[in-house]
């Protein structure tokens, strides 16, 4: 297998070598399907995780990226960032295959702890694995349609998401009701499965070809402190670790609670979950024009105040006395978190890769991801810790009529456990989004000009959605109302 770098690479080969970087997108998405979300935290509860165990289950995928370190050693070393790629790629998957054989190697005390150490290596290589790859991709695909490649290659990835988790999610609960005995032996064989697909992507991501690039070779430690001392870019990791603290003090938590408090099967989180993916693949394409148009800045001060809004409908979850109360207002938070996920996602990936000098951008963005990942690792440990400190506390807030022939009591709020955390998440990321102002990004637009193309764009298309262009606006009302109160 040749893993070389080129200096000549044809158009022809760069669109193989797109086109290849798809199929090990969906072969990671299989992999990443069947290992984690809904499956790891049932898994890992029925394997009698707790609180504390779900956070650090939540926080491994983040706190391992701080060996980032390493590969930027190796790219700096051998400057074969695809070689660097490939290989820690397939060293990240083979630990999926060993946790399928737990109950192989350790019958006798296969429990929670062994899926949390095989699953460290799993994120340890892949951490290593993220920067070379981002550095090469950066290089491989043109900068005027990345964009709209990477909305097209993660509509892709969120459709295969879909079906597989939906198969998997009705084939556990099959099992679950009719063979309850094996229901964690299901879940060993997705792993298998997900190490085998892992692994055949890597093997195709290994055909992409790979533009020559040299790095710098001044001292190590100097490399690093460069991108602290790009204020843009030290703005922008100001920025993104503060949101993905507030937002990671919650979201480990979602399913936990709808698994324990609210007592739902895993396919129906499963359908919740595919119907916020699939607004996201509907959604993808739409986010990626407008941020090459405009600006990814742009796009996430629409999208992280609606993604706030729907972690503030959380808090309103259970408050019903009816099921399908609850299950309309889920889909509804499900639906708008589908949305503002692919324009969050998106534009945080790009503007990364917008704000990072070509010949240094695997140190820039090992930078954020080290950094954001201290923080990103912190937030579920934090929320493990609130889970259990609220358990024994409530807050209900009701409204009580009461006439001469009947008497009426509605919910208005109910704060337990999980609710304190989603309240919590949702004010600290509307501060943190305060920060987005700072950052500059070439070619940004205002946001009050997108908002209004994306409104005729939108009601064009789809005139339902013109919902969105309200509600994508209610953070600049919030503050302006903050704001005339203290000038009052």
């Amino acid at each position: 297998m040749n893993l070389r770098p080129r200096t000549d690479i044809t158009e022809p080969e760069r669109k193989i070598g797109m086109r290849l970087i798809i199929g090990d997108g969906l072969a990671a998405e299989a992999m990443i399907t069947l290992t984690g979300g809904a499956f790891l935290i049932a898994m890992a509860l029925l394997m009698g995780a707790n609180n504390l165990q779900i956070g650090l289950l939540s926080a491994l995928p983040t706190f391992t990226n701080v060996f980032q370190l390493i590969s930027i050693w190796l790219v700096r070393r051998t400057n074969n960032r695809r070689m660097v790629t490939v290989l820690c790629s397939l060293l990240a998957r083979i630990p999926l295959l060993l946790i399928g054989a737990i109950p192989l190697l350790f019958p006798q005390t296969g429990n929670i702890n062994f899926l949390i150490f095989f699953l460290f290596f799993f994120y340890f290589f892949g951490s290593i694995a993220g920067p070379s790859w981002n550095a090469w991709i950066k290089d491989l695909i043109p900068e005027q349609i990345m964009g709209s490649y990477f909305a097209k290659r993660s509509s892709y990835t969120q459709g295969l998401n879909v079906i597989l988790s939906l198969a998997a999610a009705f084939g556990v609960d099959y099992i679950r009701r009719h063979y309850p005995a094996y229901e964690l032996t299901t879940y060993y064989c997705m792993f298998i499965a997900a190490g085998v697909a892992g692994i055949a992507g890597a093997f195709i991501l290994a055909g992409a070809p790979e533009p020559q690039s040299y790095m710098d070779k001044e001292n190590f430690f100097k490399l690093l402190l460069r991108p602290l001392r790009d204020n843009n870019f030290l703005r922008l990791l100001i920025f993104n670790s503060a949101w993905v603290f507030a937002l990671n003090i919650a979201t480990p938590f979602f399913t936990v609670f709808m698994m324990q408090g609210m007592h739902l099967s895993l396919s129906v989180i499963t359908i919740l979950l595919m119907v916020s993916q699939l607004t996201g693949v509907f959604t993808f394409r739409m986010w990626g024009v407008f941020a090459d148009r405009y600006s990814n800045k742009t796009i996430l001060a629409i999208s992280g105040p609606l993604y706030i809004f729907c972690v503030i409908g959380w808090c309103f979850v259970g408050i019903y006395s009816e099921m399908y109360a609850n299950i309309i207002l889920l889909v509804l938070i499900h639906i708008f978190t589908g949305i503002a996920n692919a324009g969050i996602n998106l534009s945080l990936t790009n503007i990364g890769l917008k704000l990072a000098p070509v010949k240094d951008a695997v140190v820039y963005l090992s930078a954020r991801n080290i950094i954001t990942a201290v923080f990103s690792a912190l937030a579920p440990l934090v929320g493990g810790i609130l889970a259990d400190f609220f358990e024994s506390r409530h807050i209900q807030i009701d409204a009580t009529f009461t006439g001469p022939h009947k008497s009426k009591v509605l919910h208005l709020l109910a704060l337990h456990q999980w609710n304190f955390l989603f309240l919590i998440s949702a004010i600290l990321s509307l501060i943190s989004l305060e920060l987005l102002l700072l950052v500059q990004e070439k070619g940004e637009v205002g946001k009050s000009i997108v908002v209004r193309i994306m409104r005729s764009s939108i009601k064009n298309n789809l005139k339902d959605y013109y919902l969105i262009g309200n509600l994508i606006s209610w953070h600049d009302h919030f503050r302006g109302f903050l704001l005339r109160r203290k000038s009052g």
